[in-house]
């Protein structure tokens, strides 16, 4: 694999617009976060593309059939919908199709350009049979099961850093030896019922930036240099900021920053290409959450260039 630049980036236009105005606010920053890139010169426009709809073949190596026909079909009973977040509409499931897509697309830009991103994504809590937490298509594990499907690799590693437990992704790889799902989350923080990954690091309240990264330092060493992974998956959530209302950790922007540098320098290090997910961030200034996602752009330009 050669590094090359610039790195592709899936854009999700529509994101925010299918919602009522209640959910809005939280799916601002996926309009923002192309903006704000673009006016600060840190990407151009040519990078970004617009994903379109995801063949529901490639849904079905991850999700059972039964769950992706009924969320498809808007059949989910009323408890499975509440569970979701949000209340469903055609509009949100093309949404979520797009988004699983978009993270596809940059998974395949990553094998040539070294990383790649999805402006949205990280849909973590969706498990092959349930939606939960505003997620109801896991992308990055659709996009694991695509490149293992096609051949395209045989090792993944998924990096979870979002400050919620990837249990979604957990419960769908369980018994796959060739992905080693890997979370890094609050211990006390949702979902409440947490499932089995292959390394689980809970974090109590108030961790700060020190301890934080020399966590995930140690623990992410020891894995790459275990399961020699050929290709990686990074959830790049920044809720674990100290500003943030639901993640209860001690975060500041400068560690979040310190974080993605360092997750991009040990997948550099080894060339192993990354594709990047959003996931969760929800700070009460709109400017905190913005600010901490773009600088995870920063922190790629800053090891790949």
């Amino acid at each position: 694999m050669e590094i090359t630049h610039p790195f592709k980036i899936a854009s999700h236009p529509i994101y925010a617009h299918p919602l009522p105005a209640g959910h809005r606010f939280p799916m601002l920053k996926y309009e923002l976060i192309p903006e704000q890139l673009l006016h600060e010169g840190v990407v151009s426009r040519h990078q970004f593309i617009t994903p379109g709809l995801i063949d529901e073949a490639n849904i079905l190596l991850t999700h059972e059939e039964n769950y992706w026909h009924r969320l498809r079909d808007l059949k989910l009973s009323k408890a499975e919908e509440r569970r979701t977040g949000f209340p469903l509409t055609r509009r949100l499931i093309e949404r979520e199709m797009k988004i699983a897509q978009g993270t596809i697309d940059t998974s395949l830009s990553a094998i040539t350009d070294g990383v790649g991103f999805n402006v949205a994504g990280g849909t973590h809590h969706a498990g092959s049979n349930w939606g939960e937490g505003f997620c109801m298509l896991n992308d990055q594990a659709i996009a694991a099961n695509y490149l293992l499907h096609k051949n395209l690799v045989s090792r993944i590693l998924i990096i979870d850093l979002d400050v919620h437990q990837g249990n979604g992704t957990a419960q769908i790889f369980k018994d796959d030896p060739r992905v080693f799902t890997f979370s890094m989350h609050g211990q006390k923080n949702f979902p409440f019922r947490k499932e089995s990954s292959d390394l689980d690091v809970g974090l109590e309240n108030g961790t700060d930036d020190v301890k934080y990264l020399e966590i995930l330092d140690t623990s992410l060493q020891r894995i790459l240099n275990d399961f020699k992974p050929g290709f990686i998956y990074f959830l790049a959530g920044v809720d674990v900021l100290v500003t943030d209302k639901l993640g209860h950790l001690n975060i500041s922007i400068s560690g979040c920053q310190q974080r993605d540098l360092l997750v991009f320098k040990s997948c550099m290090e080894r060339k192993i290409p990354v594709q990047v997910s959003m996931g969760g961030g929800y700070s009460p200034k709109i400017n905190d959450i913005v600010q901490a996602h773009c600088n995870t752009f920063k922190a790629a330009i800053n090891v790949y260039l």
